[in-house]
């Protein structure tokens, strides 16, 4: 299961969910649940003891997106296996992986492992660019054959000892050059002349904001996810708000240097 506005939680935990198939099940047959959108999120889901369940969503200013927690609070686990990934991209993922494995233990699931991973950041386009890469991939495969190493032991999976705060520690916010906190959640991007109004920003959008008729027009919440942005063809859409600028700027140089994912089993 996954939200993955621009693909990289989908090309995660589909990666280590077929893997896991192929080491625990001896098939790469995989059962998979995009609630990306906003029609996917009206579907009751719930699992059994049967079931192993690789569950992943982006890290939105280190936390779980918030626009998601009424959704998650609507599945049921009910004794499944689970194994929560997190993507941030390439700053930090803080108490995202933590606040997942809490929001599903208690809807029924047990914890067997937990993840965070390496995305293109969804501002940016140079900020983990081009990841998950190989190199993530391989930690991928590593990761689904510990995984798989303790599910075949001789004891119970003990719940994965993840890295993060409890209680969670306040959402990362952007800050002006006097050092005080701006508020970006309101910002939504712009359409520019060079739209062909295709509409693909329409059917990408996972809150359902663009408006189909003039997409232009923003009809609900922006989550600054990047979707129409990096979907676009012709670069049609921007932001040119400057908190938001300038934020985008701060995190592409203060974080510029690699960062790998860590894994806990």
């Amino acid at each position: 299961m996954y939200f993955s506005p621009t693909g990289t939680t989908r090309h995660v935990v589909c990666g280590l969910a077929t893997a896991l198939a192929e080491k625990v099940l001896g098939s790469a047959e995989v059962e998979q649940k995009d609630f990306t959108l906003p029609g996917a999120r009206k579907d009751v889901v719930s699992f059994g003891p049967q079931d192993l369940v690789v569950f992943g969503v982006p890290v939105y200013a280190g936390r779980v997106p918030n626009v998601l927690l009424k959704y998650l609070d609507t599945i049921e686990g009910r004794g499944a296996r689970a194994v929560p990934v997190v993507l941030f991209g390439n700053r930090h993922y803080d108490d995202a992986l933590v606040e997942l494995a809490d929001i599903l233990q208690a809807k029924g699931f047990s914890i067997v492992a937990g993840g965070a991973f390496v995305g293109e950041h969804s501002f940016s386009k140079t900020l983990g660019q081009g990841r998950p890469d190989g190199k993530d991939n391989a930690l991928v495969a590593d990761f689904a054959d510990k995984i798989a190493a303790k599910l075949s032991g001789p004891e119970p999976a003990a719940p994965a000892p993840l890295k993060g705060h409890r209680p969670y520690r306040p959402y990362y916010k952007p800050k002006n050059p006097d050092g005080v906190s701006v508020d970006i959640r309101k910002v939504a991007p712009k359409t520019s002349v060079d739209c062909t109004d295709c509409k693909l920003c329409v059917t990408v959008c996972p809150m359902g904001s663009i408006d189909p008729e003039d997409v232009s027009t923003i009809n609900g919440i922006c989550i600054k996810c990047g979707a129409c942005i990096k979907a676009c063809p012709v670069q049609a859409k921007y932001y040119d708000n400057e908190n938001y600028l300038r934020h985008k700027h701060e995190l592409e140089v203060e974080f510029a240097d690699r960062k790998e994912p860590e894994v806990f089993v």
